[in-house]
């Protein structure tokens, strides 16, 4: 089992599950339907917080009373949450460039733009990987080990971790057809055709297992709940559109847990991954875990490291991107085409269905 979904709280976290799913979906709609609701969603809000994060931070180390027990700076103020956050925004608002043909989003040579952003969240997140696997074998060996991350959550960091970065890197190389970048006819969205459902599942348990093992009191919410908005879209009404939709709803949600981090972490709404073994037993939330500060007081909380799931989502995560890349590779020989100069996914259901929104 993947998540401690049972006893009294079980229905309060799929109703957080549902609200969260649908929230984004939502505020997506809003995004991407027209530009002053792109401009307000992606532009004006970032700025808005972009001040507050500063003003948060500055008091907390100036020693301001209403900082010391600020929500971000207390549960969100490490490194890569800043970084996952701007640096899909700035993607969010460079495919608004491409899709309303603003400025360089009109040239040729920025079709490419797509591909580099999410490729640079994704070794984001490699690094991050690389960063508990070097934290768990340094606790505990090559068998992997508790280590307390700076946004003061317990990780449990193994081989797995290098498993995923490995298929995080492979899953780079799963995006072809970096030119084939297009509007769509309403100009709501900005369409990659080649982008079919080969490397939304490759990237989705790719991502998934990310969040598991780095995120994992999180990813319930940020790794569930957000990466089906984006696929679940592009399934049903916005084939093609999967890309733009998953940098949406990745702003969307880490501007939204950036600022109510205690939405996921405590109760109703926290949900706690198989990892810590014994948590919901003992009545232990997230939150709660962030006041252990030695493996020993986390032991004597009654919690133990159940790590398999991690394992065994790494594996299917690497499985699924090198049967992806096998498919590309085919594909690409049989056509005798570059398939990052070029499409290769011609021909095939997803494909034509997202250029006939071209």
């Amino acid at each position: 089992m993947l998540f401690q979904l049972y006893g009294d709280q079980s229905m309060m976290q799929l109703l957080g599950f549902v609200l969260v799913f649908c929230g984004l979906i939502l505020m997506n709609e809003i995004g991407r339907r027209t530009k002053v609701g792109g401009v307000c969603v992606f532009i004006v809000i970032p700025i808005i917080l972009t001040v507050y994060f500063i003003a948060a931070t500055l008091g907390y180390k100036s020693g301001a009373a209403w900082a010391q027990t600020n929500q971000t700076v207390l549960y969100m103020n490490g490194w890569f949450h800043y970084a996952k956050l701007y640096a899909a925004d700035i993607g969010c608002v460079g495919f608004m460039m491409i899709k309303y043909g603003w400025g360089i989003g009109k040239k040729d040579w920025f079709k490419p733009w797509p591909f580099i952003i999410v490729a640079i969240n994704i070794l984001i997140a490699v690094g991050s990987d690389i960063e508990s696997a070097v934290n768990g074998f340094n606790a505990g060996g090559m068998a992997g080990g508790w280590w307390f991350s700076s946004e003061n959550v317990w990780l449990y960091g193994g081989w797995w971790n290098v498993v995923n970065a490995i298929a995080g890197v492979l899953n780079i190389f799963c995006m072809t057809g970096w030119w084939g970048i297009y509007s769509s006819k309403k100009k709501d969205d900005m369409l990659w055709p080649d982008m079919t459902f080969w490397f939304i599942i490759a990237y989705d348990v790719w991502n998934f297992e990310y969040t598991y093992c780095n995120l994992p009191t999180h990813t319930w919410y940020c790794g569930v709940a957000l990466l089906l908005a984006p696929t679940f879209a592009n399934a049903f009404w916005n084939k093609g559109g999967w890309i733009q939709n998953r940098a949406n709803t990745l702003a969307i949600w880490c501007m939204f847990a950036q600022v109510f981090p205690l939405f996921q972490i405590t109760s109703p709404f926290s949900t706690l991954p198989s990892l810590y073994a014994g948590a919901v037993e003992h009545g232990i939330t997230a939150i709660d875990m962030t006041k252990f500060k030695t493996v020993q007081e986390l032991t004597a909380a009654g919690i133990t490291a159940n790590p398999t799931a991690q394992g065994v989502v790494a594996i299917l995560a690497l499985a699924a991107n090198v049967i992806c890349l096998g498919v590309i590779f085919k594909r690409a020989k049989a056509l005798h085409k570059n398939p990052y100069k070029f499409e290769i996914f011609a021909g095939t259901k997803d494909f034509e269905e997202a250029m006939a929104r071209r």
